[in-house]
């Protein structure tokens, strides 16, 4: 192994969530903390009870997921659900840690500030990662292959569908594959490319964790053509989802009422997160799920907040911090009044000569 090597191999890959981490760096209860860490939804939708059958029997793969999945995530042929060409694993974590090890070795391109997992993943499989300017509508000749986050976490940047099937196209035509992670897509759904995963060369990640805060479940889908399909699926094993997860996930795509009022309730709840960060003069990007910002106060507006018992997620390059969304409205009046606190905090600090 060389020196390069080891360095992959040990390089931590941070997440959100992290809250033991947090409560450790700054004595603080576990219990005492509001976590806008992740952007995981925070009004989960509420798992009806899980049939005994489904703790005491191995997960039965032959059950209607796929179909449903099919369903919700509109990959459709001639109107009926394409069941082939969706694959449930446990969470797209699984998907990531192995797609590299599928595709042929060649040029990857990742944005420099996306999901932290891909990079790494490409890396330990051979690949060549190379840094991504998803601004550029002609791709550089020499990508081969290509994964956008869309919207992209954290820093909610949106693609068009038009042009990733144009960069899906010219990738296509060099024997090459783009994929799409959707895992913040719920709450957009009009911006997915699941009806289109049927082609070669196009693989659609989606992620049941975010939007129907079940992150728990540890559920998600690969969508793309059989054929790699039917490879991912001998590598990653049988019962990759369990029997209470398949219930749960069913239950909740079959929520057409619930989607429709979340995604309302989200809407409204990111304006009003965007609202408390601009009334402090963050210029913020986001998405119904998160709000980041990048700015030259985020390392201290973070560490402000954490001294508050408010945890959330920072970003060294470009120095920036992101939001999730609080539960409740005792969560964002303590929010509100930390982030005025921070604020004025920041400013009356004095630099160290």
């Amino acid at each position: 192994m060389t020196e390069l090597d080891t360095q992959r191999a040990t390089r931590a890959i941070v997440h959100g969530g992290n809250l033991h981490e947090a409560a450790r760096r700054y004595g603080m209860a576990y219990d005492a903390w509001l976590d806008l860490s992740t952007g995981i939804n925070p009004h989960g939708y509420p798992v009806p009870p899980v049939p005994a059958d489904a703790w005491r029997r191995l997960p039965d793969e032959g059950d209607a997921l796929a179909e449903c999945a099919a369903r919700y995530y509109g990959a459709l042929v001639d109107g009926l659900p394409a069941v082939k060409n969706v694959l449930p694993v446990a969470g797209s974590q699984a998907a990531i840690r192995a797609l590299p090890a599928l595709l042929p070795h060649a040029s990857v391109g990742v944005a420099p500030l996306t999901y932290g997992e891909y990079a790494p993943a490409f890396e330990r499989n051979g690949h060549r990662v190379t840094p991504l300017d998803a601004g550029c509508p002609t791709l550089p000749t020499d990508l081969t292959h290509v994964i956008v986050a869309n919207p992209n976490n954290p820093t909610a940047e949106r693609l068009s569908a038009a042009q990733l099937l144009d960069w899906h196209a010219q990738l296509a035509a060099r024997g090459g594959t783009l994929i799409v992670d959707e895992a913040f897509a719920d709450a957009t759904p009009g911006e997915s490319l699941a009806s289109h995963a049927h082609r070669r060369g196009l693989v659609v990640l989606r992620s049941v964790g975010k939007f129907f805060g079940l992150a728990g479940v540890r559920a998600g889908f690969v969508l793309a053509e059989p054929a790699l399909l039917d490879r991912l699926r001998d590598m990653l094993g049988a019962w990759t989802v369990s029997g209470p997860a398949r219930h749960a996930v069913m239950a909740a795509f079959a929520d057409r009422d619930w989607q429709e009022a979340m995604r309302s309730q989200l809407a409204d709840d990111s304006g009003r997160l965007a609202d408390l960060l601009c009334e402090q003069r963050f210029i913020v990007h986001a998405t119904p799920l998160f709000a980041w910002t990048a700015d030259s106060r985020a390392q201290a507006l973070h560490e402000a907040l954490a001294r508050r018992g408010i945890w959330t997620r920072y970003f060294a390059a470009p120095s920036s911090v992101r939001f999730g969304l609080p539960a409740n409205e005792a969560e964002w009046a303590r929010l509100a009044l930390a982030l005025r606190e921070c604020v004025a905090e920041i400013q009356n600090t004095k630099p160290a000569s």
